[in-house]
């Protein structure tokens, strides 16, 4: 799920808190469904606007969802509870499960490995994204080891500065890239580092 405020020109701002005043404009992403929620005051020149910025942010989106415009004191059906989330807070990664085509693919994979087959670059960094899914490291953790990463094949044998990691941590937080997205990049630089460790 994603949140994002509504500017008064239509500009999205991601979110991780609600508190749904008469004058706001929210957008939920929720995958196969998108609210937007309208304030009691706001006007119909600027609710168009935000429904049209809703429909390009759709269009955009692999598969589309299903618009649903809600107005401030007549909330109904599954908004209700989703409300009451937003108004608490969501993490931002929260009850993010593996995808499923990722477990087809290390399971294919694994298959492909048993027959006898060499694993080839991709196969490499699918067994290594799954182990390190199966660490169970926060979100967090992730970004700092991406940041880590990411750095170090910048500067080479210069040693990171911690501020240097901590921006660079943060720029990926604020990503919208999913835990597994996060463990195949991860995977990626780790099995692409000791292929040029190795032939170096």
């Amino acid at each position: 799920m994603k949140l994002y405020s509504v500017g008064v020109r239509g500009g999205l701002k991601k979110i991780n808190k609600a508190d749904f005043k008469d004058n706001e404009v929210f957008l939920i992403d929720d995958s196969k469904t998108m609210y937007l929620w309208f304030g009691s005051k706001i006007p119909k020149k600027r609710r168009d606007l935000s429904l049209t910025k809703a429909k390009l942010l759709n269009n955009k989106k692999e598969n589309t969802a299903n618009i649903q415009t809600i107005v401030q004191n007549k909330e109904y059906g599954a908004f209700i509870a989703i409300k009451d989330l937003l108004k608490k807070g969501i993490s931002p990664r929260q009850n993010l499960d593996r995808r499923a085509e990722l477990e087809i693919q290390y399971e294919e994979t694994v298959e492909l490995v048993e027959a006898g087959l060499d694993p080839d670059l991709e196969a490499e960094i699918t067994i290594a994204t799954h182990k390190l899914s199966q660490e169970k490291k926060s979100y967090k953790q992730l970004c700092r080891l991406l940041a880590q990463l990411q750095l170090d094949l910048l500067k080479g044998s210069k040693s990171t500065l911690k501020k240097d990691l901590e921006k660079k941590t943060q720029e990926i937080f604020k990503s919208s890239s999913t835990y597994e997205e996060l463990c195949w990049l991860i995977a990626q630089l780790k099995v692409i580092k000791s292929k040029d460790s190795f032939t170096s």
